[in-house]
């Protein structure tokens, strides 16, 4: 399951933006391990939407997951990966109080060794992404077979 560090935390307190990092593949392929994100607290969050939330059991453990829909209680959250866990399908449904924001960017850092002209130039494409709500993600249609 995707952990952020905790730097999360401290600049929550004085701006409503935030940086974190993803460890962690469940929410792959939208969001691998080293992903940089910035992170938008106290946003309104719509189903699809990429959170920042804590840990329903472990709240001293901040996570990344997709808000999937509303429901009694709080969010139903999953992450992109079905295959990883870690998700509502563990924990059930998540309080509001502990979904701190919203995903708005996301940064890819270069791989190690990426020195070719063409991996360069790929990088280059893709290293920097809005995270827009997937209502129509890969991994929700794989969940409905």
């Amino acid at each position: 399951m995707p952990e952020l560090s905790q730097e999360t935390e401290r600049v929550r307190g004085v701006l409503p933006f935030g940086a974190a990092e993803v460890t962690g593949p469940s929410m792959a392929p939208t969001l691998l391990h080293g992903d940089q994100l910035v992170v938008q607290y106290g946003a309104r969050v719509r189903p699809g939407d990429v959170v920042v939330l804590r840990h329903p059991f472990q709240q001293d453990l901040l996570v990344v997951k997709r808000a999937a829909e509303r429901r009694e209680g709080g969010w139903w959250v999953l992450g992109d990966n079905a295959f990883a866990g870690g998700d509502s399908r563990d924990y059930g449904t998540v309080p509001e109080e502990l979904v701190l924001g919203k995903v708005r960017f996301r940064y890819r850092p270069p791989e190690k060794g990426q020195r070719s002209p063409l991996a360069v130039a790929r990088w280059v494409w893709s290293a920097a992404r809005p995270v827009l709500s997937g209502r129509s993600s890969a991994s929700r249609r794989l969940r409905a077979r």
